[in-house]
């Protein structure tokens, strides 16, 4: 009888031999199909091989030779090396080796939190410039990595859209489709017969005001991703007062929640905007139980803890091992200036238009409404600048087709008020429009009154510069002050003409040595960025003009340190978020500095400084709290300025009120200091409990031990150019980092860059990184390209490669002082079998981790060291020369001896194993069901992938 030869299996986890190089077995393996991935390689590198048709050996990792022997710094190069090519870590955040981020320690609390419940629904509601979008980002990798979630949909105002996408792009290696009504279109070609655009994407990003109509809004439910965020939630919850476009909002929601296995994440900075029913409602959505529990016993406050985080600056500025660099202090103040003699004069003119057109006799709604708003528009823009006013005179008024009153009044406050603000919709920075002819209105009037707004548009126009503009002279006088000081400011207009028109000024009258750029909506939110960019790169000092496009979202805190708002915002809100553009995270500068411009014979800068900036900006102060203004503030601001528009001239210097006017703003402003006390009271009573530090202390140092930080990045990618043959230089494009010159490096690294990157190729250590650039962190694809051609080459047989010696080598002999016995430092590779249950069943995974273990004196007599006295050896200086022959015998000794230390190696992955599980069941805490099926096995022999002998220096004890 013939023998049949049978094939061996293999276990996930276990080392093959195949196509000429070692591999590791992956569990998505079959016993006729082998997943494999190689040593040293990653996720890109990953094949699949038919044991049928090509052959598969057994394997083991070989220990270092001889002829590996390297310098004193080959441990720590090899052991970066090692650590960078890993993207599946075997700690219990499964998504971290895959960020392009490195979290601070306050930001894995809401994660903590998260990963504690079987389906996570949760409130964010940290304060503004924490980071909410970085921890929002961990929650969301995570549930992917563990296999919880499948598809994605965040859910963002349009301004904000783009930059979701950025930030899931470039941080967190998610590519989400934009679902906006200028990209719908496209998305839908192709689609097949019942499939729906979220259906083939499964990421997106979505505008909740395109998604919230009637006749898009079910499409979305039918096919809603099993994860949903939503971004700024505060601006989607209805309560008895909402209006139609909240109320929608808040019904999509609802539907969406009503999945109890669907994960929402809900982040804003302002959950308790005062109103106790419309905190009510947010939190109802993540259990209906929070819409009724009792908030004021230990009971409802411990409920709501499992679903709430809300931290202030004040409690993570110092928090655990971390001090995060927020400012300080913000200065305050405000900067009057006076209207010229012929600039008063259009203003009257204009007061007198404007009076005309709000008590115009034809009798009809819809007409009257559209004058109005166009006459408010005509005096906003006045007050912004020549130019803003010229482009209005010029423009039709968006209301003008409307059909009912009501809609002429939203569209009103939303162009002119800025009201809905505090529900995310974009500010949009184009000038309204103050030709308010409504249908129905005769030829005769239309010319009359065309001929008249071009005349004023004319006058306006003569009124640029600062001559006549003391408003613009005003803005040159304070921006000089603050570069005088050392502050590099971001000037905010309110309207694109506006903008131009500042920027253009100030290129010419702030001279050599400073910068200037301006960025509004005109320009897409990727290149906005890129104009910023741009202009920071520029030596010298830099000033931003901007319009409310960049007043949330962009992060500009690196570069600027002061905000001077050259408009007012009509909305106290949208002060508090363009102040935060720099008074955040990140920021270097301890004080910040914000500067109002105002004008003081100006009535209409008049009513929003006294009756709506002022009174925000005290409550604030007192109660260290900022709150949305109450929702009647649009009814009091219309009234105020409907009658300083009928009185005119004689209120021109002062705010004076009727009695009526009085009570009104006194009741606004009772309103909104009892919200500020309720959101006051509402953050001490909710603040974060569920987690203690000390819980987050202990996953977060074994993180970044498994992972190593940016600094460790940094070094090694620095070190492994210059020892391969790059110029590298400080300075220059890259951000806090440094510039390689790559036509050195050897050929086959050289391939392995991504194609078109820059030359010289600068790597930043920060955001924003420009496209064919570099960024130092383990997940960028230059890193990781040079990190796995130095594992490569310590793992290859050739001492030089193109004439180079290898920068890691996996064994080395020195003397140092910094032992005082014949010491053994171990660079070891542990890999562990995973089964990790979730939502769509138990996964199981290959995972890996690098451990550094030492012993004092030989193999057989080893005296094992604590991690902590291991780790310290990576800094060991030598003191000594030792001899090639003795090298080679001491390191041949240790090698002769290895068998003898397999039962304590293997034993230490088995802890190391029982170690991982005790931490995956300690992070999910409370969830039930996700830690049963839950278990971690090691593989063994473990692999010394580095072998490094340290001698005294005296050379006494070296036998």
């Amino acid at each position: 009888m013939t023998d049949i030869a049978v094939k061996p299996t293999f276990a996930p986890g276990t080392l093959v031999s195949a196509r000429g190089r070692e591999w590791v077995v992956l569990a998505e393996s079959e016993a006729d199909l082998l997943v494999l991935r190689p040593l040293g390689g990653g996720d890109d590198d990953t094949a699949a091989v038919f044991p049928a048709l090509e052959s598969v050996e057994p394997a083991s990792f070989a220990p270092p030779t001889v002829a590996d022997l390297g310098d004193a710094s080959s441990a720590r190069m090899l052991r970066t090396a090692l650590r960078l090519g890993f993207r599946s870590t075997a700690g219990p955040f499964r998504s971290l080796a895959n960020l392009a981020v490195e979290p601070r320690a306050y930001q894995y609390v809401p994660l903590m939190v998260a990963l504690k419940q079987e389906t996570v629904r949760l409130l964010i509601a940290d304060d503004v410039g924490i980071g909410k979008t970085i921890e929002t980002g961990l929650i969301i990798t995570e549930l992917i990595a563990q296999g919880d979630a499948q598809r994605l949909a965040v859910l963002c105002s349009p301004a904000l859209a783009e930059q979701w996408q950025a930030e899931l792009r470039d941080k967190f290696a998610i590519d989400a489709e934009l679902v906006l009504p200028s990209t719908v279109t496209r998305l839908t070609k192709g689609l097949l017969l019942n499939e729906s655009l979220f259906d083939k994407y499964p990421y997106v990003v979505i505008s909740t005001d395109f998604i919230k109509s009637a006749n898009r809004r079910q499409e979305f439910i039918n096919h809603c991703p099993d994860l949903v965020v939503v971004d700024e939630a505060h601006g989607a919850v209805a309560d008895s007062t909402a209006n139609g476009s909240r109320t929608q909002r808040y019904e999509l929601l609802q539907k969406l929640a009503e999945d109890a296995e669907r994960h929402l994440i809900l982040v804003t900075a302002t959950p308790h905007s005062g109103k106790e029913e419309g905190f009510r409602n947010l939190i109802g959505l993540l259990d209906p139980a929070l819409a009724k529990v009792d908030l004021d016993s230990d009971a409802g406050r411990a409920h709501l803890a499992k679903h709430f985080v809300q931290r202030r600056r004040a409690d993570i500025r110092q928090y655990l091992d971390e001090n995060t660099a927020f400012p300080k202090d913000r200065e305050s103040r405000e900067a009057p200036y006076e209207l010229s003699k012929e600039y008063r004069a259009l203003f009257d003119k204009v007061i007198e238009y404007a009076r005309e057109q709000v008590v115009g006799t034809d009798g009809i709604a819809v007409r009257q409404r559209v004058r109005w708003w166009a006459a408010l528009a005509l005096l906003r823009s006045l007050a912004s600048s020549p130019a803003a006013a010229a482009a209005t005179l010029r423009t039709r008024a968006k209301a003008a087709d409307a059909s009912t009153p009501e809609e002429v009044d939203a569209i009103g406050r939303a162009t002119v008020l800025d009201a809905g603000i505090d529900d995310s919709a974009e500010a949009a920075d184009v000038v309204a429009g103050a030709d308010g002819i409504a249908e129905g209105d005769d030829g005769e009037t239309y010319l009359n009154q065309r001929r008249r707004l071009l005349q004023l548009a004319t006058q306006a126009e003569a009124l640029a510069g600062p001559k006549l503009d003391h408003k613009l002279a005003a803005l040159t006088k304070e921006v000089k002050s603050l570069l005088a000081d050392g502050f590099d400011p971001i000037v905010f207009c309110r309207f694109i003409p506006t903008a131009k028109y500042v920027a253009d000024h100030l290129n010419s009258a702030l001279g050599k040595g400073v910068s200037v750029a301006a960025v509004t909506g005109e320009l897409p939110a990727t290149e906005r960025v890129e104009r910023i960019a741009e202009l920071t790169a520029i030596e010298g000092r830099h000033v931003l003009v901007a319009t409310d496009c960049l007043s949330e979202g962009v992060n500009l805190q690196e570069h600027f340190q002061a905000v001077l708002h050259y408009d007012l915002a009509w909305n106290p809100t949208r002060h508090e978020q363009r102040e935060g553009r720099v008074d955040r995270f990140g920021q270097v500068r301890d004080v910040v500095r914000a500067v109002t411009l105002f004008g003081i014979d100006n009535q209409i800068d008049g009513i929003v400084l006294d009756v709506l900036l002022r009174k925000h900006r005290a409550i604030s102060k007192a109660t260290g709290v900022a709150v949305p203004v109450p929702d009647q503030s649009d009814g009091v601001i219309e009234a105020l300025l409907e009658g300083l528009i009928l009185r005119g001239r004689e209120d021109l210097n002062q705010l004076s009120l009727d009695l009526g006017m009085e009570e009104k703003r006194d009741d606004l402003h009772r309103d909104w200091e009892s919200a500020a006390e309720r959101e006051r009271t509402s953050r001490t009573r909710f603040a974060q409990g569920a987690i203690h530090p000390t819980e987050v202390l202990r996953e977060v140092t074994a993180a970044r031990e498994a992972l190593g930080d940016g600094d460790d990045v940094a070094a090694f990618t620095d070190q492994a150019l210059r020892a391969l043959g790059a110029t590298v230089t400080t300075g220059g494009r890259a951000i806090n980092g440094f510039s390689a010159v790559t036509t050195t490096l050897p050929v086959g690294l050289r391939d392995s860059l991504p194609a078109g990157h820059s030359e010289p190729l600068p790597f930043h250590a920060e955001f924003p990184v420009p496209r064919a650039e570099a960024l130092l962190v383990r997940t960028d694809p230059h890193v990781g390209a040079i990190a796995r051609f130095v594992l490569d080459l310590a793992l290859d047989s050739a001492t030089t490669i193109d004439g180079y010696r290898r920068p890691a080598r996996r064994a080395g002999v020195i003397r140092t002082d910094a032992v005082a016995k014949r010491t053994t430092l171990l660079v070891v590779r542990f890999r562990f079998h995973l089964d990790l249950p979730g939502s769509a069943g138990t996964r199981s995974l290959v995972t890996e981790d690098a451990r550094l273990l030492a012993f004092e004196g030989s193999p057989a007599l080893a005296e094992w060291l604590t991690p902590d006295q291991a780790d310290g050896l990576l800094d060991a200086e030598p003191n000594g020369n030792t001899a090639p022959d003795q090298a080679a015998s001491m390191l041949q000794r240790v090698l002769d001896g290895l068998d003898q230390l397999t039962p304590h190696l293997d034993g230490q992955a088995h802890e190391a194993a029982a170690e991982l599980l005790d931490a995956h069941r300690r992070v999910r805490g409370s969830a039930g069901a996700a830690k049963r099926g839950l278990n971690v096995r090691a593989e063994t022999p473990v692999d010394v992938v580095g072998i490094y002998v340290l001698l005294p220096a005296s050379g006494g004890a070296a036998a």
